[in-house]
């Protein structure tokens, strides 16, 4: 595959025209980045919210978390944070609730309604998501998986590499 080759399959993250025995692994990421991208944009426009708010409300799906750690989670600045946690929050989706004995810490917890969303919309995506790899056999579905895992495991403890 040439240079050109390989820059228009980046290019062409949705519906690409590469043949896909052609594609490099660098091109089939990217081509698989935009349909998992584009599932999880599908998901939360018909659940009503953005795919940053679906994420806020899955990651607060497992309990409370303080600014600093959905900062973390979301690879930003505390102050970036806000801004998210302001508009989830207008929405009735999010609720921020003190911290006793730290005037100024707050931990960020799902409403009612925001729980709601979250698994109605995490029940969609992930039927979709896993959609995508559902003509796979179970064995070439555990071996997807745990290369999937090793990546992200390698990544997350070695941020050269991510």
């Amino acid at each position: 595959m040439s240079k050109t080759q390989r820059y228009a399959g980046f290019a062409q993250v949705h519906g690409a025209h590469l043949d896909p025995a052609d594609m490099d692994a660098a091109t089939g990421l990217v081509q698989l980045s935009g349909l998992v991208q584009g599932i999880i944009a599908a998901a939360s426009e018909r659940h009503e919210l953005t795919p940053v708010q679906a994420k806020l409300l899955c990651v607060l799906l497992d309990g409370p978390k303080g600014m600093a750690e959905l900062a973390q989670c979301f690879a930003v600045e505390k102050a970036a944070l806000t801004g998210l946690v302001d508009r989830a929050e207008k929405r009735g989706l999010v609720e921020r609730i003190p911290v006793p004995g730290d005037r100024r810490a707050v931990r960020v917890t799902p409403t009612e309604h925001g729980r709601r969303a979250a698994k109605a919309f995490h029940t969609e995506a992930d039927g979709s998501l896993n959609g995508l790899i559902g003509h796979l056999g179970p064995a070439d579905r555990e071996q997807f998986r745990a290369i999937m895992a090793g990546i992200v495991a390698r990544c997350r403890t070695s941020p050269s590499t991510s």
